[in-house]
């Protein structure tokens, strides 16, 4: 068998996608090897199937159970043997699995990282051939990853140990040249081939908005995607709660996930989710690692988060299958404080020296000034992604709200001058809204009580909407003409550069979007949009709601998520090619052969 009949036999797909191949390659001829491919890109395949082919077990190091569970069932489903070794097992569990694997049944075993270098691990793997160690979100090993466990610190030592050194492989999404370089040192790769499929998930639109009614906006979304899963992030455990709440209150089939829960009610919300029970996941940061469920069609951050490497793994998990997602990006000021506030009191930092601590703190702040960047900019958003991790395409992608939305550019001289006066006349003591208020004129208590309606700047700008006013202040900000405070009160302080807007030759100027004449409301009848979120003709959507009732009854059978059984994409294909045949299902991208043995004739059927 080569590594095409594998492709097609067990995961139903005729060809590989970008970067499998050589990555593929490098690990049949022996090599290390580390692939860094956005979510969705098909990382797994790349140690699994050279881990058909090789003599000896491919042991998988990955860092969460539920990750380990997923894989496992997937590739079971597949007609793959494959097992996981972790604390979720009984000691008996443990030890038959160990006993199997000895006998060899399986070609795949998971791992978690602190399972390595116990005695009964050990004795395992030292009289058994190894034939490679796939490190999986290889990110956690580095200090400077947004998710680093010292358990996978372990990972080396556990290697030297071996009698003889198996190929190491490494694979993550999300890593910056920083990080990259730490994975190569730390897991002492020797020259290895480093193949980087790039970060674009051109398929996901990215959105960011500052409604004043966050509920609001979130329940018209799901309103509107009736027949989609969803996730919302929320920055914290009672904002989990709420939002939970109030959607179930409202009718919509929703569950929640975050740490304050006990583990039954947690592994249960999780499966009502992945097994198509409930439609929508309100979670924190806590939910997401290793779910690969592959029909998310949006994923609504009610929060911004601490850092573009948490952000783009969370939305990452948006239409794993290629097809069009949604991901939607809810700022407000209060967002910042929260994250500030968690950065403070990161226990994480508590085991660390002094002088290790700062450095963590300071490069976790400048990490929160760049998402909150992100949220300011009126560029493409896919391309600010894209350059933080050192990708450079055009600054136009047509899929995000910036660049859908209309610009002008207006030069923005006088209004800076303003606001950076007003805040050096109030002796750097103020934050955003307070600045923002006094130039405007607003009559409130506050500004009363700070005197800010007796400062030489107040009112100088009372004819610009306070929107527009934020919007010059977000400016001034990003290009470092001011700066805030990372205290729990953001304060606006001068920088080096904010003299210069009043002695630069040139205009400071801005684009700012244009202001949409409203017209009135002409009723147009929505293209209905399956679940995949592709539209389908009335014919070919009552194919794919046939053919997806026949999924959901197999899957309640089997005890597996559908998605396992067929992905949404593959239900597409097939209500729109119509097979007949089993020669014709077969060149269904999805169907491979051990699929079609188990369930190809009951979806033929369906299709006659």
């Amino acid at each position: 068998m080569d590594k095409y009949k594998v492709l097609k036999q067990y995961f139903g797909f005729d060809t590989f996608r970008e970067g499998q191949e050589t990555l593929i390659d490098s690990i049949l001829s022996g090599k290390d090897t580390m692939g860094i491919q956005s979510t969705g890109h098909g990382k797994s395949i790349c140690f699994q199937v050279p881990a058909m082919l090789m003599n000896g077990i491919t042991l998988v190091i990955s860092p969460l159970i539920s990750l380990m569970k997923d894989q496992v069932s997937a590739l079971n489903q597949a007609g793959i043997h494959a097992a996981f070794l972790n604390s979720s097992l009984t000691e008996n569990q443990y030890y038959k699995a160990l006993s199997y694997a000895k006998e060899g049944r399986y070609p795949i075993i998971y791992v978690a990282p602190e399972r390595l270098m116990t005695a009964g691990f050990l004795d395992f793997a030292l009289n058994t051939e190894i034939a490679m160690v796939a490190v999986d979100e290889a990110h956690c090993v580095s200090q400077w990853g947004q998710d680093f466990r010292p358990s996978y610190l372990k990972i080396v030592d556990f290697i030297k140990q071996l009698p003889k050194r198996p190929v190491v492989s490494a694979f993550t999404a999300t890593a910056t040249k920083e990080v990259r370089e730490d994975i190569i040192d730390i897991l002492m790769l020797q020259e290895p081939t480093v193949v980087t499929t790039g970060y674009d998930r051109p398929n996901l639109y990215l959105g960011v908005q500052a409604p004043k009614d966050k509920y609001s906006m979130v329940k018209n979304f799901v309103e509107t995607h009736p027949n989609q899963c969803g996730i919302v992030y929320c920055l914290t455990r009672k904002l989990v709660e709420e939002i939970c709440d109030r959607l179930g209150d409202d009718g919509f089939s929703v569950t929640r996930y975050h740490a304050g829960l006990n583990d039954l009610e947690r592994k249960e919300n999780q499966e009502d989710f992945i097994y198509d029970r409930k439609q929508i996941m309100v979670a924190t940061n806590a939910f997401g690692m290793g779910i690969d469920k592959a029909d998310v069609r949006y994923v609504i951050h009610y929060n911004m988060p601490k850092n573009v490497e948490s952000y783009y793994q969370e939305v990452g998990r948006c239409s794993r299958d290629g097809e069009p997602g949604e991901c939607i990006l809810l700022y407000s000021g209060q967002d910042v404080v929260t994250n500030q506030f968690f950065i403070n009191n990161n226990q994480d930092n508590q085991e660390l020296d002094d002088i290790t601590r700062e450095i963590v703190m300071e490069r976790d702040r400048e990490r929160l000034r760049k998402m909150t960047f992100y949220c300011f900019t009126n560029e493409c958003l896919r391309d600010y992604i894209l350059r933080y991790f050192g990708e450079y395409q055009s600054n136009y992608c047509g899929n995000c709200s910036s660049c859908l939305t209309q610009f002008e550019t207006i030069d923005i001289t006088e209004e800076a001058k303003i606001l950076i006066g007003c805040v050096q006349s109030s002796r750097q003591r103020y934050g955003v809204n307070v600045i923002i208020d006094t130039v405007h004129g607003a009559n409130t208590a506050k500004i009363r009580q700070y005197r800010m309606n007796e400062n030489p700047f107040y009112g100088q700008l009372a004819k610009i909407p306070t929107h527009k006013l934020r919007q010059m202040m977000n400016y001034l900000l990003l290009n470092d003409y001011l700066a805030i405070t990372d205290d729990e009160y953001s304060i606006v302080k001068l920088t080096e550069t904010s003299n210069a807007v009043g002695e630069q030759e040139e205009a400071l100027v801005m684009k700012m979007a244009k202001e949409q004449e409203r017209e009135p409301k002409v009723s147009k009848k929505k293209k209905k949009r399956n679940s995949a979120g592709i539209i389908l003709s009335e014919v070919e959507e009552a194919v794919f709601e046939k053919l997806r009732g026949l999924r959901r009854k197999i899957a309640n059978e089997e005890g597996v998520p559908p998605y396992m059984v067929f992905s949404d994409k593959t239900l597409t294909l097939m209500s729109r090619m119509l097979p007949k045949t089993k020669q014709e299902m077969l060149t269904i991208s999805g169907v491979g052969e051990f699929k079609f043995e188990k369930y190809g004739e009951r979806f033929l059927e369906v299709l006659k």
